[in-house]
């Protein structure tokens, strides 16, 4: 082994990280656009408690009675708890009102604004929406 042999391997190293994708934070408005509102009632079948942000899916039920799966981007647990939320705040099979701003791609996506939960009770999304 010769003294370039240690310079060589952290350019391997280095290079090989940089070719990696990256997984940069987006912002609000690059995403969704608060000029488009959108509330939902339906019923939350699964959640995701982690960073950078969190994540309830709903179901909608169609006036046709077909569903629809709503995903709505909160945000993060730490801020949640800031806001009220803990991880029993909400439970799969609730039914709650969604009120938020819908992703500009037209899925159905939305960042959440407010959660009305079963009891009435209001939490709210925490999201960062000056970004």
């Amino acid at each position: 082994m010769n003294d370039r042999s240690p310079w060589v391997l952290g350019l391997f190293v280095a290079m090989l990280g940089a070719s990696l994708p990256v997984a940069a934070h987006h912002s609000f408005s690059a995403i969704f656009d608060s000029a488009k509102p959108v509330k939902v009632t339906g019923t939350v079948t699964r959640i995701e408690w982690m960073n950078p942000h969190t994540w309830i899916y709903v179901d909608v039920t169609k006036d046709d009675g077909g569903a629809e799966a709503w995903a709505f981007e909160l945000g993060s647990p730490n801020r949640l708890m800031r806001y009220g939320w803990n991880q029993d705040s909400l439970q799969t099979g609730s039914v709650v009102t969604i009120t938020g701003s819908r992703a500009r791609d037209g899925s159905m996506k939305a960042a959440a604004d407010k959660v009305t939960l079963p009891d009435g009770k209001q939490l709210f999304g925490a999201q960062e929406t000056t970004q």
